[in-house]
């Protein structure tokens, strides 16, 4: 048995000791296998970061201008690359639901475990309550059915998405497939578009700060504007990394997995340079670098609305949906793995009859839904889920070269192209855009930080105590150390 682990015993949530007791208390928290191939998983890497096109990225213009949010978005997208490659590896070696948590369980230890899945919780209970606001916001501006932004949106969106995902994980994978389709083919109809105003001479056009050290037509705000740009050029990618997370909902995940992270980030770098380059050609880095639509202003400018610009706006909520959807299907899973191991209360693990964790998705849907409608701030929420974000990575990256370099026998059925050298960029990568966010929001990092600090008083005095060791991320840990005994020995 790992240390610090124990077969839980007492509660009616709990088993009692023995192999009969840890299969009754497996059974009440099984998902539905089997259920999602390559295709449903590319869909779902590419839905948890679409959003990010329609909105939000155009922001890092204001902090480095066209040149600084260009580079920081090719250094973040480096970083999300050699992070997928890692990634791709350890989902073949643990194909299990708790995805990043899991990996960093068997690489760190308990303490490893929980700091990776607490950081990736943050970043899923955030970022939907954050884009709730935003798809409010999109709801009043296009005039839909005479709303405004306000709660009773905000609880439409959480009761409907989080009831479909009730309905089961293949139903909502397939939903999640045709609104991110949708949103996908807007991108590259707005693109075409906005490329026939394009001039290069209006990608620069942001006056340079002369007070700026390295500040220049393309850098205005100097070379610290490349590194507050930093959590900007994520927004291209955010979301990506929990493709791992249906591990156990998929078919053959040896082989799907790492396909699925591999197209989704290659269909994620396309949508991002062209967005990218189209927009701010179109009507200047100046005109959109603080616009909440940036691709409408792209295309209308402060002139009337056309027929395109109206798509565009009708589809960037579609990106908005699909993007809020398979969020909360990533916190569900997360929540459910930390659950069914421990570190988490273990009655939040339970699935019903359809295989969905009902308290994984309620619970979380009621905290974001809390969230938005008590503090109406999306950008400050997002900041705080991009640091959440930033910890798993460095975490995560870690995980892969501590166990490249301390197991380096275990059946890899995919290798990472460069080994632990690439997960190296990837962890200093990582920390760099940690260390960023404190550029951009320190309130929203200290608020993170006090988040993760009372869930780490949480696991030291209580939950590290009740781990449960039926649980595959617990059984991978403790038959890692039982080889290694027997290696010693």
């Amino acid at each position: 048995m790992a240390q610090g682990t124990e077969t839980p015993a007492g509660p009616p949530d709990s088993t009692s000791p023995g192999a009969a007791g840890s299969a009754a208390y497996l059974r009440r928290r099984t998902l539905r296998r089997g259920s999602a191939g390559w295709l449903l998983l590319t869909g779902l890497g590419v839905a948890y970061v679409v959003s990010g096109d329609f909105s939000g990225w155009n922001i890092g213009l204001s902090k480095g201008g066209f040149g600084g949010l260009a580079v920081a978005m090719v250094l973040m997208g480096v970083m999300y690359a050699c992070l997928v490659f890692a990634l791709a590896e350890l989902s073949a070696i643990l194909p299990t639901a708790g995805g990043g948590y899991g990996f960093a369980r068997r690489a760190l230890g308990t303490w490893g475990g929980f700091l990776t899945g607490t950081a990736i919780l943050i970043e899923y209970i955030l970022a939907p309550a954050a884009i709730s606001l935003f798809i409010g916001d999109y709801v009043e501006s296009l005039g839909l059915f005479g709303l405004t932004s306000g709660w009773p949106v905000y609880l439409a969106c959480f009761a409907i998405f989080i009831g479909i995902h009730l309905w089961g994980v293949g139903e909502a994978l397939r939903f999640s497939l045709v609104v991110t389709a949708i949103a996908v083919a807007a991108l590259l109809i707005f693109a075409v578009g906005a490329f026939t105003e394009f001039d290069a001479g209006r990608l620069n056009d942001i006056p340079a700060d002369p007070s700026a050290f390295g500040s220049n037509s393309w850098l205005p705000y100097g070379l610290l504007g490349i590194w507050a740009a930093f959590p900007f050029g994520m927004w291209f990618f955010l979301g990506v990394e929990g493709v791992p997370l249906a591990a156990e909902e998929a078919k053959d995940p040896v082989r799907s997995m790492p396909k699925a992270l591999a197209i989704s980030l290659a269909v994620l770098v396309f949508l991002a340079l062209i967005t990218f380059v189209s927009a701010t050609g179109a009507q200047g880095a100046n005109a959109i670098k603080e616009a909440g639509n940036p691709l409408v202003v792209a295309l209308q400018g402060d002139g009337e609305p056309t027929a395109l610009s109206r798509f565009v706006n009708y589809a960037g909520l579609a990106g908005l949906v699909a993007s809020f959807f398979s969020l909360i299907f990533a916190g569900s899973r997360q929540l459910f793995a930390l659950s069914r191991a421990g570190y988490l209360p273990r009655f939040l693990s339970l699935t019903n009859r359809r295989k969905s964790p009902y308290l994984g998705l309620l619970i979380p849907g009621v905290i974001g839904f809390t969230l938005a409608a008590w503090s109406g701030n999306g950008g400050r929420m997002l900041n705080v889920a991009v640091f959440g974000a930033t910890i798993s990575y460095a975490l995560m990256a870690l995980s892969h070269i501590v166990l490249r370099r301390r197991e380096p026998d275990l059946p890899r059925p995919y290798r990472t192209p460069g080994g632990a050298r690439t997960s190296g960029v990837a962890f200093v990568l990582a920390c760099s855009a940690l260390v960023a966010t404190f550029l951009v929001d320190r309130d929203a990092a200290f608020i993170a930080l006090a988040v993760y600090a009372v869930a780490l008083a949480y696991f030291a005095f209580y939950s590290r105590h009740r781990l449960v060791a039926a649980a595959p991320e617990e059984e991978f840990a403790a038959l890692a150390a039982a080889e290694a005994e027997l290696k010693r020995d």
